[in-house]
């Protein structure tokens, strides 16, 4: 900056600051607890303004639905209610405190998201908030993940990408608000790969973008797709329906349909990747299904696959999202970048994103799926954040809306 760095706005602590976060902006149900305290010597935790960052719990329940059903609001909203209160009871658990008396704040999403579950959550967070008498703070989703991301990672003023299932937008900061250079016209890059599982019939477990990006590892062939950039935002509306009309090519031939008697699994709610019985059953017919077709002479066949279709998706999505991204990066001088959101853990995203970044002289970062995928304690964090600064949310002011931009709050703790 001209004339030297300014220091950042946010004070140093001088005791450790506790707060809870509530996400409920979707179908991940997420409750979290943070921590803020002078640095230790012990090099535990993350650094951000001359305080160590800990995280005492970061718990998370899935609403997931059968293979080629999306997940609706109301259902999302009952799936909410009916688990929130273990959710929190298991994130205080975890966290080591005694009760809710230590929180200093309770931090919930205000938006954006959907309707009913955002209600759905807010509502407890302010029954919690009156019943132990704590301050309440809304906090922007995007924000969340956003700070979330610089401390777990380290970057300082990255150019931001946030990919989620309801967000697509090139991010930078300027002047205390995250300025959105570039967005979707139309639907956002996660919503587009989840529509496209259900098209081809993927499973829900532990989400449809997960799997999309596991059959697109065994797809050979790329097929030409109409390419959607209109100067720094992306259209991929048309995109989607040149993909699902292959579907419909007499070329293409669908995978196997999935076992139904194989459970739900616990994958999407935070147990590690197992191996379960449907992933085993599929493993095994892998080489099989990868093999190239003949026809009784001898002749290789035409044929188009689920995981051909899925590989040519996320390369011309992807190959979309590096180029505006690179715009923006050149506009504002920036060499890093960081990538938030749920689809911010796709490995193919990360590659493609690392490749241009390291032409330029910079780094990509990115977190794993811990903190890109919804979670309670980037709200907590955020919201901890906006409360050291003095913010709160007055009671009659603790609605939540559906289009909460991310250039609308405050960010009084950055210079």
């Amino acid at each position: 900056m001209p004339g030297g760095a300014r220091s950042d706005p946010l004070p140093h602590v001088t005791r450790p600051y506790l707060a809870l976060g509530l996400e409920g902006s979707a179908n991940k149900l997420g409750v979290g607890v943070i921590r803020h305290a002078p640095p230790s010597t012990d090099g535990f935790g993350a650094q951000l303004n001359g305080a160590q960052v800990d995280i005492l719990s970061n718990v998370r329940h899935t609403y997931v639905t059968p293979p080629g059903q999306g997940f609706q609001p109301s259902d999302t909203a009952k799936h909410h209610k009916h688990w929130i209160l273990r959710v929190v009871y298991e994130a205080v658990r975890a966290s080591g405190i005694e009760s809710l008396d230590d929180i200093d704040c309770i931090c919930f999403t205000k938006g954006p998201g959907m309707g009913a579950p955002l209600q759905a959550v807010s509502l407890v967070a302010r029954t919690l908030a009156l019943m132990y008498r704590k301050p309440l703070v809304g906090v922007n989703h995007c924000v969340g993940h956003i700070e979330m991301g610089r401390t777990i990672t380290g970057a300082l003023n990255p150019v931001v990408l946030y990919v989620s299932g309801g967000n697509t937008q090139v991010i930078a900061y300027s002047a205390q608000r995250y300025r959105i250079f570039g967005e979707t016209l139309d639907i956002a890059v996660g919503n587009c790969l989840d529509r496209f599982a259900r098209v081809i019939g993927l499973s829900n477990d532990p989400s449809p973008g997960y799997n999309i990006e596991r059959e697109a590892r065994k797809g050979k062939r790329l097929m030409p797709l109409p390419y959607g950039t209109k100067g720094m935002d992306v259209s991929l509306a048309g995109m989607l329906s040149a993909t699902e009309a292959y579907t419909n090519d007499k070329r293409f031939r669908p995978n196997a349909p999935a076992r139904s008697d194989v459970p739900v699994g616990a994958l999407a709610n935070g147990g590690l990747l197992a191996a379960t019985a449907q992933h085993t059953l599929e493993r095994e017919h892998e080489a099989d299904a990868d093999a190239p077709q003949h026809d009784l002479a001898g002749n290789e066949i035409d044929l188009i696959t689920p995981a051909d279709l899925c590989f040519s998706l996320q390369e011309h999505i992807f190959a979309m999202l590096v180029e505006i991204t690179e715009r923006a990066m050149a506009h504002i001088g920036s060499k890093d970048v960081l990538i938030v959101g749920g689809v911010g853990c796709n490995a193919r995203l990360q590659e493609m994103m690392g490749i241009m970044a390291h032409e330029r002289g910079g780094n990509v970062f990115a977190t794993d799926e811990r903190f890109c995928i919804d979670n309670g304690i980037m709200i907590a964090h955020a919201g901890l954040l906006a409360f050291r600064t003095g913010q709160t949310t007055p009671l009659a002011k603790t609605t939540t809306t559906q289009r909460y931009r991310t250039d609308t709050p405050h960010i009084a703790w950055r210079a």
